[in-house]
Formats: C-alpha cells, structure tokens, sequence
C-alpha cells in the first residue's frame, strides 16, 4: 500500500566501518609528520579525538585528563552530574544492578531533580583543570541551560539527541531557534545528530560551527532497534562531509565534521576521517578506561528515557588507561589501543 503523499525511491546501498577498507596512497610518510590537529572554532586541539557526553565516561576529572591528552571531553549536563551532589551511590547503583533489571534502575536514578545551581560548579570544575569546558544539553534544554553554562565559564555549547534538525514540528511557539543561539550565545556551537545531506546543509545554515553525524551506531545504543532509524557510519560521514564542502564553497565557513560512534578500534577512527570527517566522538573505548566513572561500564544518553528507553548498560570491563587507549604502548593485537597511533 502506499500512503498518499509519500513518494517512493530505490534503496541505496550504505556502508558501515567493517564493510570498507582504506585504499592506501601512493606516498608514504613518516608518522612524526602527520598531522592530528582538530579545530572548533577558535580551540585547536592536538589529537581529533573528543569523549561522548555520556556519564559513564565524562565527569570533569576526566574532561581534564582528554585536555592532558590533546583531545576534548564532554559532560553531559542533563545526567547524573547535574542530578547529584556526589554522583558517585548512583553510579554504583547503575553498575551493580542485576542485568534484568538495570533498564529500571536507570530511569529511576535519573528521575531525581535537576539542580541548577550544579551546572555552573561543574563547569567550574572542569576549567579547573585546565580543559576547554565542553558541556552537551538537549534542544530541549538548550535554552535554559545553555545560557547558565556559559554564563560559568562554558566555552563550547554541544546541542544533541538522537537526531537534530534545523526544522521541528511541535505544538510550542517558543521552541529552539538554532539560528538566535549561535548568534546570541558568543560561543562555538556543534549540534547533533543527523546522517544526510541536506539536514546537515540546513543545520549549518543555522550558523553552528561544528556537527555530530551518527545515528544509532553506539555499542549502547539500541535506537535502530527500537525505531529502526539510522545510517551506517561510512556513507553518513562521507554525506555530510560533501555538505560541508559545499557550505565552505559557497560561503567561506568551515564547519568541522564530528563522526560519533560506533568507533571501536584504530582502523574505524581512520576510516572515518578518510570518510572526510575532521574528528571523532568516542564512547565505550573511553568507558573501558582505567579513570571512567562508570567503572567498566557503559550506558547511552537515551538509556534511561521513561516511555521509550534506546540503549541498555552494558559490561565493557576495564582494560587499560586512557593514556595507552590513546598512544599506547598496545598490549592487544585488536586496535583498542593507540588510536592516535594508527592515525598516524
């Protein structure tokens, strides 16, 4: 049957990391003269790595030790962090509940009370360790929060769900205009997440300076399951990368591309960028680190959702530090470890 209104098109085949393989290049170079610089607006950063928004693996102290690192980290300011003034019951609880159980375990630890007054200490925190102070709200929050972020010292806004885009049908006349944030809020602003062409053209339309392409690839991420959204990650980069290229074309902004998930091993971090991404947003590798707060595991943004939870807790154990994760040296021969170093 089909619905009136709706045009019908072919398939078209899509690609994921485990589906391709790099051509190499005619000319070889020296690792120690490749570059694995990344740029967001006026912060350069020395590794094109940044750590997912998720509680499991961003708390300030490890936002300071990505900043050590080269890299980015950012906290998720809707979480537990936010939620709590010691985090620390609710993310055992989390970790120790039984796997039958952990889905409502979650929702309920996330239902206690947003407290405000946490966003600008954790922010605080953060620029205490030097980090740039990168915080993820929701379009949802946006408004309210973003503005109490920067107003402590946040110096980049991340706006991400499941999928963003520049156009939201909704029943409110007040909802997020990507358009006033961005000129209004004085600070860099990547939004999140989308997969084609041309919602990543409209979204940079809207004047933000970087962009999320990912939809449902994360290892705890059940939201292709559950809504059966998504594109693989290969042709989502190489889409919105093309789209990217032809904003810079047209106006002369670079708006940096940020592959983010299902980014497991060396070889998918490469992949991506030859993809055309100029970064990457890394979770569970990240979780599987000695200095994660989730102890080993690791639990998506919309794990917890009340009516239609996307993800679960799963078990990652802890493997090794963040350091050796980054640059090594591996003692596994299944490119978990020196992610920077395969890069170069």
């Amino acid at each position: 049957m089909v619905l009136p209104g709706i045009q019908l098109r072919e398939l078209r085949r899509t690609y994921g990391f485990e589906e391709v393989a790099i051509v190499p290049g005619d000319v070889t170079t020296n690792p120690d003269l490749s570059r694995t610089d990344l740029s967001i607006g006026p912060y350069n950063f020395t590794i094109p790595i940044l750590a997912s928004a998720m509680d499991a693996i961003v708390d300030p102290q490890f936002a300071g030790l990505m900043a050590s690192a080269g890299g980015l980290g950012v906290m998720n300011l809707e979480g537990l962090y936010c939620r709590y003034e010691d985090p620390t019951d609710a993310l055992k609880e989390i970790s120790s509940a039984p796997k039958e159980n952990v889905t409502d375990v979650l929702q309920r630890v996330y239902t206690a009370k947003f407290n405000e007054n946490l966003v600008g200490r954790r922010v605080e925190e953060i620029k205490a360790t030097g980090a740039v102070a990168a915080v993820s709200v929701t379009p949802q929050g946006t408004k309210r929060l973003a503005p109490l972020a920067v107003e402590a010292g946040a110096d980049i806004i991340v706006v991400q769900s499941t999928v963003t885009t520049a156009r939201h049908i909704s029943n409110s006349f007040t909802g997020l205009r990507l358009n006033e944030l961005t000129s209004q809020i004085g600070v860099p602003v990547l939004v999140g997440n989308t997969v084609t062409s041309s919602a990543s053209l409209e979204l940079m339309e809207q004047g933000i300076d970087g962009i999320l392409v990912g939809v449902g690839p994360g290892a705890a991420c059940t939201t292709r399951d559950v809504t059966g959204v998504g594109v693989p990650q290969v042709s989502a980069t190489l889409e919105v990368a093309a789209a990217r290229d032809e904003f810079f074309a047209r106006t002369g902004k670079y708006v940096t591309v940020i592959t983010d998930g299902g980014i497991r091993i060396g070889g998918d971090l490469c992949k991506a960028i030859a993809a055309g991404a100029d970064g990457v947003m890394i979770g569970t590798p990240f979780a599987q680190t000695n200095e994660a707060p989730g102890g080993g595991f690791n639990w998506g943004m919309a794990s917890p959702h009340p009516a239609l939870p996307r993800g679960t807790r799963i078990n990652v154990g802890v493997r090794a530090s963040l350091d050796e994760v980054l640059f090594g040296p591996s003692h596994r021969t299944d490119g978990t470890q020196n992610l920077v170093g395969a890069l170069q």
